[in-house]
């Protein structure tokens, strides 16, 4: 097995190789406005530090979101297009669940929360890192403040609005190595991964104007 993860749903363009065992190279810069310049450096960059061919590749995983809808097409549509060139399989995993894996909180439940902008959260509950038990969703932190009360939270979003989330933990951003091990782990036990498709949760910024006029050649 050689899984390539990529996830670019948060701020973070992030690139690993697993090879069933363990991740063995992998790559993580943080810059929301360069997913699109930084992701396939990235992937080179792995692959050379593993000395590795991209033909080595036997599966595909990438982050799923939730996220904004131009950063998180541009791994998704790279994901895609890296399966159908090597054909192999795609699959997702939701970006939330990468981070609750990697935060490391064992005892009782938690709160993964990321930057959604316009003053919300992408956010989902946690039994441990390897359960979701509620979530995703979008949502202001203060109209969630009653249900995550307590709770220790993990992310950016969490970082974000202390007066929602003051038990705020790291990473606050989600990596692929993180990604690869948990689907890694869920492949190995015969689990079902999501299908490599966005979860948007809400409709992106760009809309088409109302009340559109067309105007047709007299």
């Amino acid at each position: 097995m050689l899984l390539l993860a990529l996830d670019t749903a948060t701020p973070a363009v992030t690139v690993a190789l697993h090879d069933g065992t363990s991740v063995i190279a992998a790559s993580s810069q943080v810059d929301a406005r360069r997913h699109g310049e930084l992701l396939l450096p990235a992937v080179d960059r792995v692959l050379a530090d593993a000395g590795l061919r991209l033909d080595a590749v036997t599966a595909v995983v990438a982050g799923v979101g939730p996220g904004p809808y131009t950063g998180l097409r541009v791994g998704l549509m790279t994901a895609d297009t890296f399966g159908l060139a090597l054909g192999v399989p795609v699959h997702g995993v939701c970006t939330l669940d990468g981070l609750a894996y990697a935060s490391g909180i064992e005892g009782g439940p938690f709160v993964v929360a990321t930057d959604a902008r316009r003053k919300e959260v992408y956010w989902a509950r946690y039994e441990d890192p390897r359960t979701r038990v509620s979530g995703p969703a979008v949502d202001r932190p203060a109209d969630i403040a009653e249900q995550v009360a307590g709770l220790p939270a993990v992310g950016a979003g969490a970082a974000l609005y202390p007066d929602t989330f003051p038990d705020a933990r790291g990473p606050e951003h989600v990596t692929a190595a993180a990604l690869a091990s948990l689907a890694a782990e869920k492949l190995a036990a015969g689990e079902e991964l999501l299908e490599p498709r966005p979860l948007y949760l809400r409709r992106p910024d760009a809309q088409v104007p109302k009340n559109y006029k067309v105007v047709t050649p007299q």
